[in-house]
């Protein structure tokens, strides 16, 4: 294990991927700003919603989350140039995490991965080639790395995609039912848009779906079928750019095949001018044993997230406990209507309120059909009284269909959820079952 771990290859792919990753970390922080995210998402909000425990991470106040997107986009920037490293990927990761924590009406698996690679990129030696720190500093170059830095990267997409494979197995997925609805606002796309809504698509992007993502890694490990896999690579992830605008993540997933492709190869297309390394040494550091260790740890707990949905009570898809984190990506289409009465706890007489009044629309979605969002607002709306001298209770009435099923209720409105404990490794018994 040990020399197939530290035997060292060329980097030539490790090389080029940062500088694509450090690209794509400032396209994803100047998009944000240029495109009227940071407004949408963190400036207009009273408060965010953000993950349960972190509500004290909230954004700058004003307009300076601008200059914090700016300040992530220049760290973006000395990644690709390989300038100060180990300290701009760091900070990028950090900042990234920040945004990532503090709220959730955005949330996706796509910035869960950004801020996973960010702190992993930390310890890869990705600015020993075509760098400023190695102008600077010449002893810094070398042409070659551990061959564990390019099976990090396999295995953690063989678990994203095999996961996000896996959780496409039930029924309303392969009935074509989920594609169905989510096609359905795509019907006014330019060409495509009337060949989106024949049900034949919609069984060839659910099973397309369905193969791809539970065959990709195989198909890239394996040399005759690499060319026919990335390929299918490019078609799958530019659909997914084009149709449902998901940001930097497609064009990140294709840079990861630099990792899959013969070393030689990557050096002759990007870095012509590069010696290739074939001496194979096997190098193996002082800190070899304290290395495995922490990359078991990390990768046991990438195995065990996406499985801990199956010990809480229900379905995931209806009560969303351990859904995030878990690589569950474009799985169903929610909607409902959720009411929230709010009453004076010493007079029992109710408390009018607006939801217009304390969220934004984007904001409402979130607090009409998610059971953790809903519960976060009953105890916003709770500090919010509570400033003006008033103990309140919440009770909410919520009525939500998933893939356009017939509406049910969500929240058991006999509960004050004001009162109620959030329990981050227990089935929340308010949270009433689908069937």
């Amino acid at each position: 294990m040990h020399k197939f771990l530290f035997k060292h290859i060329d980097n030539s792919g490790l090389i080029v991927f940062r500088i694509i990753f450090g690209l794509l970390c400032f396209l994803e922080a100047v998009g944000a700003i240029f495109t009227g995210w940071i407004r949408r998402t963190l400036i207009e909000p009273e408060f965010t919603f953000s993950f349960i425990g972190f509500e004290w991470l909230q954004p700058l106040p004003g307009d300076w989350m601008y200059a914090y997107y700016a300040v992530m986009g220049i760290f973006g920037l000395f990644i690709m140039l390989g300038y100060k490293y180990r300290l701009s990927v760091l900070m990028f990761a950090v900042m990234w995490t920040g945004t990532y924590l503090m709220q959730k009406s955005s949330y996706n698996n796509h910035y869960y991965l950004l801020m996973l690679l960010s702190f992993l990129m930390v310890f890869f030696p990705a600015n020993r080639y075509a760098s400023i720190d190695v102008k600077l500093n010449p002893a810094l170059k070398s042409n070659s790395m551990p061959s564990w830095c390019k099976w990090f990267f396999v295995l953690q997409l063989f678990i994203l995609y095999t996961y996000a494979s896996a959780a496409k197995f039930y029924p309303d997925w392969l009935d074509g039912s989920v594609m169905k609805i989510l096609m359905r606002s795509k019907a006014d796309f330019y060409v495509v848009g009337d060949l989106l809504q024949q049900e034949t698509v919609h069984y060839i992007l659910a099973y397309g779906g369905i193969l791809f993502d539970g065959l990709i890694i195989p198909l890239l490990l394996v040399k005759r079928t690499r060319k026919y896999a990335f390929f299918a690579s490019i078609f799958f992830h530019l659909f997914n750019s084009f149709i449902f605008h998901i940001g930097i993540f497609p064009y990140m997933s294709l840079a990861f095949s630099l990792f899959f492709f013969e070393p030689k190869t990557i050096k002759n297309i990007f870095l012509k001018r590069k010696d290739y390394y074939d001496a194979d040494e096997v190098i193996i550091p002082k800190y070899n044993t304290v290395l495995l260790a922490l990359f078991s740890i990390y990768f046991i707990i990438q195995i065990a997230l996406p499985l801990r949905h199956h010990f809480f009570k229900g379905d995931v898809l209806w009560t969303e406990e351990g859904h995030r984190l878990s690589w569950r990506m474009m799985l169903r289409a929610k909607s409902g209507r959720t009411f929230y009465k709010v009453v004076n706890a010493n007079t029992n007489d109710p408390i009018p309120i607006k939801l217009n009044d304390y969220l934004t629309k984007k904001q409402q979605r979130g607090a009409q059909t998610k059971p953790d969002i809903i519960w976060q607002f009953a105890q916003h709306l709770k500090k919010d009284f509570a400033t003006k001298g008033i103990p309140i209770k919440v009770y909410v009435n919520s009525y939500v269909r998933v893939n356009g099923k017939p509406s049910k209720q969500l929240i058991d409105p006999k509960v004050d959820l004001a009162n109620e404990k959030w329990q981050h490794f227990k089935h929340h018994d308010w949270i009433l079952p689908s069937e």
